[in-house]
């Protein structure tokens, strides 16, 4: 939202700078994302004295003056201004400068002769700096300024624009009124209307009805009152579409816009100004004077303001004369019926549409307004007769003609009548510390609440019509502390109790997932859950985002695929990313039921195992085992105290992994991606954490994850000393079939080695023409350590003679011989 200084400044006049302003904005009201000073093209100009003025010998209107532009050096300019006096101070351009907005913009100010005379430099007049009007002579400055400085810190030049980022919740932030109102209340300042409205209107008779209303001869009928509530209207005759006033184009240019006409600039300033958007109707164009608020027809046809011709889908809200389409609801004008050049008479509408249909008209029209904006926010509901009145006098002073009649008055606004009780306890228990009632309810007044006392010291709170986001106590604590300034909150820690409700379980499970995979070297991102998909395997959104990914995403691979994809495309081949978030399948939606929702953790890697580093020419890239041993380190992550096992798959899925029950936890892919020849393969791993009911309401145990325990059991680290004794080590080769895993070997192994076993490394596997057909060499160094004393070889022969009967009893193993 872009606010002016000035226009601010006319509403409330606060005697903030622009800087002082802008960080008030941001500490109580909205961040202001930037700050633009709009005359910025005068940085150039200084000031600069005149010491002396003498004739040039060759001119009688030319002067050549000394001037001192505070750079220790005299200078001689030549000046053809009959006003220029000795001692005064004057605007200066410096040799080099580019000429700002005016009747001299774009010229480079560069050292030539006038007539013999050298110049180094030029005085400048209103007209050539873009201030107004007068060019007769050079600009007298009356002020205190040393030469030198930029004329921009010396006078208050043009106008300071904001860039406020106003989150949704707060539409009544998106015009110049309601930012006022916070500002108001920060500074202890009166609230105004701008001197250029000439005082508020004087109240008037309206034409209402509840559903049809007549004035000067036009009738107003509402036959689709869900999509408006309320439609307001006045006819003007006798106007005169021109150029705006200085002061009015100046007004909405300092918003970014455009000048047009006088009636449309009124239009954009009530917009702008007050939050209600307008539009005028050329009255000669409506069919029968009549306006009708209907719901559209399927296939009929408006050509909008902006030339396109457009079709409606059948449930958008729209604007008609009786006999065609004028205007989509809230969204945009017709244009057969806009304002012409040679309109003498127009119709002024002023109307509350409902946000949602709004919403859907914009979206199915592919429309952006700042209409629409603000309509799909929400506008202030009971503003509409002020607004109407405020405009309507405004463009009878701007645009000259007469109001005939008396206002029409259709429908009603939505009826929002909202108390909230607030304790001033309660406040101080949320804020840290204690505020009196008397401070809240002088705060809360401040910016248009009424507060009333109510039982056992309790504060009722009427909230205003144009607060929709107040509903709670906890929402008029927001507003007291943001009114008090944040910084002002005390930041010593007291003491509390703790709460008594733990914490979700996906909550703690994605806790230890994220420390356990930030500390593999793994980034974590969380991308929107859309993809291209197609109909037949996916849900498809009906309001997507994008319109070339209007599918939710049944895997978080799909996702994850497509961040290694943008990476490669920009070169980046070592990629270690994971995500936790939910994927969706069709479930029920057949049959009128609702997508099934479940949590799942994907993680994604490809490229260099580790860091580069000088001992290795070429960093070895990752590859299918690492991928299983992160799927299995997730896993146990995930599922606590469930044995992982890892089963062989099926083309790109290299294992399912399963608990020791067999229940399916999630897979160990390959990831199918349109790689480069120099990028290495990519892997994947998705274990999923549990499904989300997708009931209105869940219900209760539905979240329950994978471990028995929903609150996992802490985790303590142990103290071990380190060891006193010497190890013992040996390795041991076996004959191992092909159709055996070494997890099953290795298995076995812990089994029978006993308590003793410290370390279990396998560190070569081999095949050749000396082994069994269809058996293969695996190689493990054990190693065994007793806390207390040495062990003797006897013993270490014993276990390793244990160890092979268990092996060749039960897996049918041997140990190789050669």
């Amino acid at each position: 939202m872009l606010i002016s200084f000035d226009w601010l400044h006319a509403f409330v006049p606060h005697g903030e700078t622009p800087e002082s302003l802008r960080d008030l904005m941001s500490a109580h009201v909205a961040t202001v994302d930037g700050m633009e000073q709009l005359r910025a093209d005068l940085r150039p100009i200084i000031i600069a004295r005149v010491l002396s003025a003498v004739r040039h010998p060759d001119s009688d209107h030319l002067w050549v003056t000394k001037v001192d532009d505070g750079s220790g050096t005299q200078l001689d300019v030549v000046c053809g201004a009959q006003n220029v006096v000795e001692g005064a101070l004057y605007p200066f351009a410096r040799v080099g400068t580019i000429m700002p907005t005016g009747n001299k913009g774009g010229i480079l100010i560069e050292r030539r002769r006038i007539r013999g005379a050298l110049s180094n430099g030029m005085l400048c007049s209103a007209r050539e700096l873009g201030l107004g009007e007068d060019h007769d002579g050079i600009m007298a400055l009356d002020l205190d300024a040393q030469p030198g400085t930029p004329l921009l810190e010396a006078m208050q030049i043009g106008d300071v624009r904001y860039d406020v980022d106003v989150l949704p919740n707060r539409p009544d932030l998106l015009n110049h009124l309601g930012m006022a109102r916070e500002i108001a209340a920060i500074t202890g300042t009166s609230l105004r209307l701008p001197e250029e409205l000439g005082g508020e209107p004087e109240p008037t008779r309206l034409a209402a009805g509840a559903r049809e209303a007549s004035s000067a001869g036009v009738t107003v009928r509402i036959e689709d009152a869900a999509g408006c509530p309320r439609y307001m209207g006045v006819v003007i005759r006798g106007v005169g579409v021109g150029p705006s006033p200085a002061w009015l184009a100046r007004r909405v240019e300092s918003v970014g816009m455009r000048s047009i006409s006088n009636i449309v600039d009124i239009t954009n300033y009530m917009m702008h100004g007050f939050g209600q958007p307008m539009h005028a109707f050329d009255l000669a164009a409506l069919a029968n004077r009549q306006i009708v608020v209907r719901c559209a027809r399927r296939g009929e046809r408006m050509t909008t303001l902006d030339g396109v011709d457009r079709t409606f889908a059948g449930h958008e809200t729209i604007i008609t004369d009786g006999q065609r389409p004028i205007a989509i609801a809230g969204v945009m004008g017709g244009l057969d019926s806009e304002v012409k050049p040679d309109t003498q008479d127009i119709f002024l509408e002023v109307a509350y549409f409902d946000p949602g249909r709004t919403r859907a008209a914009r979206r199915s029209s592919g429309v952006i307004s700042d209409a629409s904006y603000r309509f799909e926010r929400g506008i202030d509901p009971e503003g509409s007769p002020r607004a109407l009145a405020i405009a309507a006098q405004l463009l009878c002073a701007v645009a000259g003609g007469r109001v005939d009649g008396v206002p029409i008055d259709v429908g009603a606004p939505p009826s929002r009548s909202a108390q909230v009780t607030l304790r001033p306890a309660r406040l101080s228990r949320l804020l840290g510390e204690a505020v009196e009632a008397g401070e809240i309810a002088r705060r809360l007044e401040s910016i248009g609440f009424a507060v009333s006392a109510g039982r056992n010291d309790a504060l009722v709170v009427s909230v205003p019509s144009w607060r929709h986001d107040v509903s709670r106590d906890v929402d008029l604590v927001e507003e007291v502390a943001r009114l008090r300034g944040y910084d002002a909150l005390s930041d010593e820690l007291k003491p509390f109790r703790p709460g008594t409700v733990p914490d979700h379980p996906f909550y703690e499970i994605a806790r230890r997932l994220r420390d356990s995979l930030v500390g593999r070297g793994l980034a974590e991102v969380r991308p929107l859950p859309f993809v291209r998909g197609e109909d037949a395997t996916h849900v498809r959104v009906q309001n997507p985002i994008a319109e070339n990914e209007p599918h939710l995403r049944t895997s978080v691979l799909e996702t994850l695929a497509h961040r290694a994809a943008h990476n490669l495309t920009r070169m980046q081949g070592d990629v270690r990313i994971f995500e936790i978030g939910s994927v969706f399948s069709r479930g029920d939606l057949g049959s009128g039921g609702r997508p099934r929702e479940e949590v799942r953790v994907g993680a994604l890697i490809m490229g260099a195992r580790r860091p580069p580093h000088f001992t290795e020419s070429k960093v070895p890239a990752f590859d299918a085992w690492d991928a299983r041993a992160l799927g299995e380190g997730v896993a146990r992550v995930a599922c606590p105290g469930t044995a992982i096992v890892s089963i062989p798959g099926h083309g790109d899925v290299l294992w399912r992994l399963v608990s020791d029950s067999g229940e399916s936890l999630g897979t160990i892919e390959r990831i199918a991606l349109d790689r480069p020849a120099w990028a290495s393969e990519a892997f994947g791993v998705e274990i999923s954490l549990g499904r989300i009911s997708n009931a209105p309401v869940a219900p209760p145990g539905s979240h329950a994850p994978h471990e028995p325990d929903p609150q996992p059991r802490a985790g303590h680290v142990r103290f071990t000393p380190l060891p006193t004794t010497p190890a013992a080590e040996f390795d041991l080769a076996l004959v191992v079939p092909d159709r055996l895993m070494a997890e099953q070997v290795e298995s076995a192994i812990r089994r029978s080695a006993g308590d003793l076993l410290e370390r279990l490394v396998l560190f070569d596997e081999y095949r050749g023409r000396e082994l069994p057909a269809g058996h293969r060499s695996i190689a493990w160094r054990l190693t065994f350590r007793d806390p207390v004393r040495t062990l003797r070889d006897k013993e270490i022969e014993g276990r390793r003679q244990k160890i092979l009967r268990t092996l060749e009893g039960e897996l049918g193993v041997r140990a190789r011989s050669v």
